[in-house]
């Protein structure tokens, strides 16, 4: 009979361990508790210095897509023994003035998006000046690079638009309206763009304000009331979605309303058929990998990427998949 080495015969019984308790009714709950006690009680898993790293946002106030971020973003956090600060404007010049504050910090990694790249380019210079190593998330990929970042975390914002112009092909649409709630972001035109390319009918873009809801719901109420040749309306934003609907309603539209992202009203109303679908750029694990990666490249020197974006989506998410999703945006992880 053959012989195996001791390290091989116990490295074999633990992976067998690992996998039956994965396999069993109780394993996956067991795991999901031993991850929230460890975060209640913020132990880390390595014993590497306790370095801090900012992460700094273009969110606006109140948008829950950032939470989820933020969620994913301290788990890691915890795991890595990492002190983490969170901060955001959605005034491009003050979270460049934030980005200036985290170097001043002497931080040891800076987290930031590139919503309006140029704002941000002197105040990212700044810090790969100082030795700071930055990645970027979420928005800014075609810049990453050229700035400096080691790597970019998210999805290519045309390649979600060209999947979203596809599905509506499928699903026989003709005219489209694209709304752009923050105006001068690149990645929400990226993405109206993205559709107009693969579409095969019409599609228009209309500008909201997005930091007054009810101004959203008019605008898009009128539009469709002068126009009932519009069949399908796209929000950039989880938190438009909902707003789009009834938006819908007081203009007795028949459109088809969908959205990019996803959260817990969001899911709920695929489920039930008042969206047709949504595109999933998995915002908690752009939080997490960023911060992990960060650790990495402070710990081993790891950089993943090959001068690439770190891909998160695009993911088209029907009814179909709802349901089985609905959990983990009920959490804050999806």
């Amino acid at each position: 009979m053959a012989r195996f080495p001791t390290w091989v015969v116990i490295a074999l019984a633990g992976a067998l361990s690992l996998s039956l308790a994965g396999c069993s009714s109780t394993g996956g709950k067991r795991a999901e508790d031993a991850r929230k006690a460890a975060a209640a009680q913020g132990r880390a898993a390595v014993d590497t210095p306790r370095w801090t790293f900012a992460m700094i946002t273009h969110s606006g106030d109140g948008d829950t897509f950032w939470d989820i971020v933020q969620s994913g973003a301290k788990q890691a956090a915890v795991k890595d023994n990492i002190n983490f600060l969170y901060s955001h404007d959605a005034e491009a010049q003050q979270q460049a003035q934030l980005v200036d504050a985290a170097v001043d910090k002497k931080v040891d990694g800076i987290i930031v998006t590139l919503a309006k790249p140029d704002a941000l380019k002197a105040a990212v210079a700044r810090a790969e000046k100082a030795g700071i190593p930055v990645i970027t998330v979420n928005s800014g990929s075609a810049q990453s690079k050229a700035y400096g970042a080691l790597t970019h975390v998210g999805q290519d914002e045309t390649v979600a638009g060209e999947a979203v112009g596809q599905e509506l092909n499928e699903r026989g649409k003709k005219k489209v309206l694209c709304v752009l709630h923050e105006q001068g972001n690149v990645g929400h035109e990226q993405r109206c763009a993205g559709v107009a390319k693969t579409f095969s009918g019409t599609v228009e873009n209309l500008y909201v304000n997005g930091t007054n809801m009810p101004d959203v719901q008019a605008t898009i109420g009128a539009k469709l009331q002068a126009d009932q040749s519009v069949d399908a309306v796209v929000t950039l934003g989880a938190p438009y979605a909902d707003t789009a609907v009834k938006a819908r309603a007081d203009a007795g539209s028949r459109a088809e309303v969908d959205t990019f992202d996803l959260n817990a009203k969001v899911a709920a109303e695929l489920r039930d058929g008042t969206l047709g679908f949504a595109v999933d750029q998995q915002p908690y694990l752009q939080g997490y990998q960023a911060v992990d990666l960060l650790w990495l490249y402070k710990y081993n020197g790891d950089v993943l990427g090959g001068g690439r974006p770190v891909l998160t989506g695009p993911q088209i998410v029907t009814k179909d998949q709802a349901a089985a999703l609905e959990e983990y945006t009920k959490r804050g992880t999806r």
